[in-house]
């Protein structure tokens, strides 16, 4: 383990408060962007192959050997129909002969034989990525802030860097294609990018209630740790896998990490505190999506009381994988 696992990833500005003492809205919270429903259907589990991209497999699993030696050469062929059936792209990778190209060539037959369609964009760093994969990763990518990015990039700090610095992006293969970027780190992308959709949606309409609530699944922890200590008035700070040299003294320093129950329990009261008057936002999908995607991770994060002012106290809850970056930011507050 790395130290602390909350240090400083990146140097980053402070962004400027609103009349509320939130952090301004990013790209990234926007409730019409591509993290809030405006794409189509995307892979929401951890695999190989977009549904989209399923029929890659059928074609490899029943296409002839005539059909396949149409787009391959004929030893690999030979090693695909012995090694049959395969149920992951990670299988037919492993194939003898079998690399990147051949991969592509594959994707390319199972294209022109009808086994797939253009919804199926192809196979980048062993994973096939469809077009509403694709729309989501790139907005991801092109969005998100630099410390999040390195969140989700923890042992890729090159790659992270390289996106960073080759922002903006239109496509997967732009993404794949930058230095530091492996298979790892394209798939981490990928499932910060949609497994969470869900949750991402519920957090945009608990927070667009403004009833005193704010949910976020992405977001820069750092400046949120720093615009809540620099408040009118800081009154508890507990946190968890943060490096200590980044709070101020008097804080606790908590030691064990939070785990799923805990995370989950600190977002489920921020609906329901959203939701105790007016109408409420139905959180079911969002909470379950949480649920399963934070299963068995453990996460650094605080917990904050502040006020902005004399007329207002806060409690802000942060937590962030220490793998996948997976992030939840969840505030509560009342004002006068």
């Amino acid at each position: 383990m790395r130290g602390f696992l909350a240090s400083i990833a990146v140097v980053v500005g402070l962004a400027g408060c609103g009349p509320q003492g939130v952090l301004a809205q990013g790209p990234q919270d926007d409730p019409n962007g591509a993290f809030n429903g405006s794409v189509g259907p995307l892979t929401t589990t951890d695999v190989d192959v977009a549904p989209e991209c399923q029929g890659i497999l059928t074609f490899a699993n029943n296409a002839s050997f005539a059909t396949l030696d149409i787009y391959l050469p004929s030893d690999l062929v030979a090693n695909i129909i012995a090694a049959r059936p395969f149920s992951t792209l990670a299988g037919l990778s492993g194939v003898s002969q079998m690399g990147a190209v051949r991969l592509t060539q594959t994707h390319q037959g199972a294209l022109t034989e009808g086994y797939i369609t253009s919804s199926c964009v192809g196979i980048f760093d062993e994973l096939a990525v469809s077009t509403d994969d694709q729309t989501a990763m790139v907005n991801l990518v092109n969005t998100i802030s630099d410390q999040e990015m390195h969140d989700i990039l923890p042992y890729a700090w090159n790659g992270a860097v390289n996106l960073l610095g080759g922002r903006p992006y239109t496509t997967v293969a732009g993404i794949s294609n930058t230095s530091g970027i492996g298979q790892v780190s394209l798939r981490n992308l990928r499932n910060a990018a949609t497994l969470t959709i869900p949750f991402t949606q519920l957090g945009v309409a608990i927070t667009n209630l403004h009833h005193d609530a704010r949910l976020v699944r992405h977001f820069n922890w750092y400046e949120e740790l720093q615009n809540a200590l620099y408040g009118y008035q800081l009154n508890g700070v507990t946190c968890f896998g943060v490096d200590p040299d980044l709070l101020p003294n008097g804080s606790v320093i908590r030691p064990n990490l939070a785990n799923a129950s805990e995370v989950y329990a600190a977002a489920q009261y921020t609906v329901q505190y959203a939701n105790r008057y007016g109408t409420p936002v139905d959180g079911t999908a969002g909470l379950a999506n949480l649920q399963a995607q934070a299963a068995g991770k453990s996460f650094f994060g605080c917990y904050l009381e502040w006020a902005p002012d004399p007329w207002s106290g806060y409690t802000r809850r942060f937590f962030v994988d220490t793998v996948s970056g997976l992030g939840v930011l969840a505030e509560t507050w009342w004002s006068e």
